[in-house]
């Protein structure tokens, strides 16, 4: 089960917050390939300099979560033990990590985190892959989990399939995690075969726009396509 609160009821634990895992998880473009990931098929994906910046605490419980979006004023608190869909999108993200960590029997404690971001929602460039990836990232470390780079992004995915209810390819995730600086990625969707390709374009550039044209795969066709 989670509970939202109103941002004036969020804990005085965050007005002092010290944290001892500090996550940036990079959204991406893709180069070529749209539609292609969810037939694993071949994409072209990397990073970009937006980022999610989450920042991680224990905090002295056996399974109570805190979590505050300084971006978006938003806190939710959650219990380990009862995790449940929450009818609040941007949730589903947390919770979904979080079930995918317990159902491989890695073990959690209570922990706080805030998540701060420049990656602007709904624009194209992964903001919930990056969200997904940082989150269990920072678990990973705050626990010691064990998990690999690789394990990270499926089970990332995994929580997009089950929680969110957008069955995505592993693109986005794969490219968050993945990415090298300078680099592109050309990776096989069905083998996760990945090529580093350097990103030299000599005297061209690449510009990203932002169009303010916001989507939400989740609601939208894109699960109806696949």
């Amino acid at each position: 089960m989670s509970t939202s609160t109103n941002p004036q009821n969020i804990p005085e634990v965050f007005s002092d917050f010290q944290p001892i895992v500090k996550v940036a998880s990079p959204g991406r473009i893709n180069l070529i390939g749209e539609h292609t990931d969810y037939n694993n098929g071949f994409v072209m994906p990397t990073a970009i300099d937006k980022k999610i910046y989450l920042e991680f605490k224990e905090n002295e419980t056996d399974s109570t979560c805190r979590v505050y979006s300084a971006t978006y004023n938003a806190y939710l608190e959650f219990d380990l033990h009862h995790l449940s869909i929450s009818d609040k999108s941007w949730e589903n993200y947390i919770l979904g990590v979080a079930n995918e960590i317990n159902l491989l029997g890695k073990k959690l404690k209570g922990f706080d985190c805030i998540i701060k971001s420049d990656l602007s929602t709904g624009a194209g460039i992964s903001s919930s892959a990056a969200l997904e990836c940082g989150f269990a990232a920072g678990l990973n470390a705050l626990f010691d989990l064990g998990l690999s780079k690789l394990e990270i992004t499926q089970l990332s995915q995994r929580a997009e399939h089950n929680f969110v209810g957008n069955k995505c390819g592993i693109m986005d995730q794969y490219a968050s995690v993945m990415s090298k600086q300078d680099h592109i990625i050309l990776l096989d969707c069905e083998s996760l075969h990945a090529e580093y390709i350097p990103a030299d374009f000599k005297s061209c550039k690449l510009l990203l726009l932002n169009t303010n044209v916001s989507h939400n795969l989740a609601d939208s066709e894109y699960n109806t396509r696949r």
